[in-house]
């Protein structure tokens, strides 16, 4: 009953979104609209409407969707195989990888195509990096791992902080700070073409391995003791997530507290068990993520960056859930 709730919960923040904001589209319209994608029917509705639906708000909204269930689902399969409650999606630097990539574009190109390539080449590198490093040290291979990509991570922001110190302050500096942030502004029909497809396989690779991932959180010793690789293995859910999560920095800059925050709920609503888990965090994620966009874009005249909201909801939201959950956590 309650996965049927949460998957419910996906198409009504849908049909609140397309219908709420500045200009608004009655529920007869919207539905009308997408009839006619399908059929054709007599038009009408004003071709304003249509565009702010079409062009604007739908991929908004589904680029909203795509990044809170990557990040969610990314976040809940690291704090399952490096058995931590309080790993996210950037443990390894990917987020300040991506950073730094999508800050360089910004400060030398002006192409948004350049941001993107160079958000996920720098994402995927920092990864890289921090694997290299834990394999020069001897230890626990995940804590070792962990350790590292914190360092790897440390580094990009230097990094990051070197940019915007050089950065133009009229021009180039504002177009980082804000990126960096985390917004959906700018997303358009065209970044979703390649965004989605990836979104789709990655987190539907993830899906088919979820009684791998059930084995890997179990521990070290007890998954090699029921004959998995736990290295190959690792390093290939490891590398699905990276992309992922690359992918979600890459259209929407650095968006916190979602891939920590939304696994813990889906565990206390589902358990731990990832073939409930991945879905509810689908669910959870994408829905969040959708109202805290509509809160963005509708609570002032400018809009606030996805980054501030989801660090004022998300952290006394999460110091909530560990005052409720006395237990301790269970990977």
């Amino acid at each position: 009953m309650t996965e049927v709730c949460l998957a419910l919960t996906v198409p009504a923040s849908f049909i609140f979104s397309f219908m709420l904001g500045r200009y608004g589209i009655p529920i007869d319209v919207l539905g009308k609209m997408l009839i006619s994608t399908v059929f054709p029917i007599e038009k009408t509705w004003p071709d304003t409407m249509e565009t702010v639906f079409f062009q604007i708000r739908l991929p908004r909204i589904c680029a909203a969707f795509f990044i809170g269930a990557a990040l969610s689902v990314s976040g809940a399969v690291f704090q399952g195989i490096f058995k931590n409650p309080l790993v996210a999606p950037d443990i390894l630097g990917v987020s300040y990888g991506a950073g730094f990539g999508a800050a360089l574009a910004i400060l030398y190109t002006n192409g948004n195509h350049y941001l993107q390539i160079s958000a996920i080449f720098f994402g995927m590198l920092s990864v890289c990096i921090a694997y290299g490093m834990a394999k020069l040290f001897r230890g626990a291979p995940v804590l070792v791992l962990v350790l590292s990509g914190i360092i790897v991570g440390a580094f990009f922001q230097a990094l990051i902080s070197c940019l915007k110190y050089i950065a133009d302050p009229y021009d180039k500096l504002p177009s980082i700070i804000f990126w960096l942030m985390g917004s959906l502004s700018r997303i358009t029909s065209s970044d979703l073409i390649w965004a989605v497809p990836a979104f789709c396989i990655g987190i539907g690779i993830l899906i088919l391995c979820r009684w791998r991932i059930n084995l890997l959180s179990m521990g070290e010793d007890e998954a090699k003791s029921l004959g998995v690789n736990t290295k190959i293995e690792r390093a290939a859910i490891i590398s699905v997530c990276t992309v992922l999560t690359c992918v979600a920095v890459c259209l929407a800059g650095t968006v916190s507290w979602v891939g920590l925050v939304i696994p813990h709920m889906g565990r206390l609503l589902v358990g731990s068990d990832y073939r409930k888990l991945i879905p509810a965090c689908i669910s959870l994620g994408g829905t969040y993520l959708i109202l805290i966009d509509n809160i963005s874009r509708t609570l002032t005249t400018n809009e606030i960056p996805l980054g501030i909201l989801t660090a004022l909801i998300g952290a006394p939201f999460f110091a909530l859930l560990l005052t409720r959950k006395r237990a301790g956590w269970q990977g």
